[in-house]
C-alpha cells in the first residue's frame, strides 16, 4: 500500500509540474529575472515593515499610521508589487531584427535625400521622370506691338 501512495504522490506530483509548465505566468517568473527580482523586493519590504509594525510594542494600525519606517517599507513593497503586476501584464516583447533593419534603412534613405541634391534629382526623375529643358520666349512685346 505504501507503494501505491508514493506512486501516487509522484504522478500528483507530476500532474502540478506539467500544469505549472503551461501557466503563462509561471513561465514569465521562470525566464524574467527583474520580474523574480520584483517580488523579492515587495517580500523583503513587507517583511520589514510587518516586523518593525509588530515588533516596536504599539498596536499594528498605529505603528501603520505613525511610524514612517514601516510607511517607507511599505511603499516600497508597494512600488515593487505594482512593476511586478506590469511586468506581468506586458507581453513579452519579441525581436524583431528585421524590422529594425528596414527602419532602419528607410531613416538612411530619407537622410540621404536630405543631404544630397544628386539623391534628390535621381528620385525625382525616377518617380516623374526626366525633367526637360526648354526657353520661353514670349510672342509679344511689352509695347502691345
Amino acid at each position: 500500500m505504501a507503494k501505491s501512495k508514493t506512486s501516487h504522490t509522484a504522478d500528483r506530483a507530476g500532474d502540478l509540474y506539467g500544469a505549472a509548465r503551461e501557466n503563462p505566468y509561471v513561465q514569465r517568473l521562470i525566464e524574467d529575472e527583474d520580474l523574480r527580482e520584483n517580488l523579492q523586493d515587495a517580500f523583503k519590504s513587507a517583511k520589514k515593515a510587518y516586523g518593525r509594525a509588530t515588533g516596536n510594542g504599539k498596536s499594528p494600525v498605529k505603528a501603520l499610521t505613525s511610524d514612517t519606517k514601516v510607511q517607507k517599507e511599505m511603499r516600497q513593497a508597494a512600488e515593487a508589487l505594482q512593476e511586478a503586476r506590469e511586468r506581468l501584464q506586458k507581453p513579452k516583447k519579441k525581436k524583431h531584427r528585421l524590422g529594425k533593419l528596414i527602419l532602419l534603412a528607410i531613416i538612411g534613405g530619407v537622410v540621404a535625400l536630405v543631404v544630397s541634391e544628386g539623391a534628390r534629382k535621381a528620385v525625382l526623375d525616377a518617380l516623374f521622370g526626366a525633367e526637360e529643358e526648354f526657353e520661353y520666349t514670349s510672342s509679344s512685346s511689352i509695347n502691345g506691338s
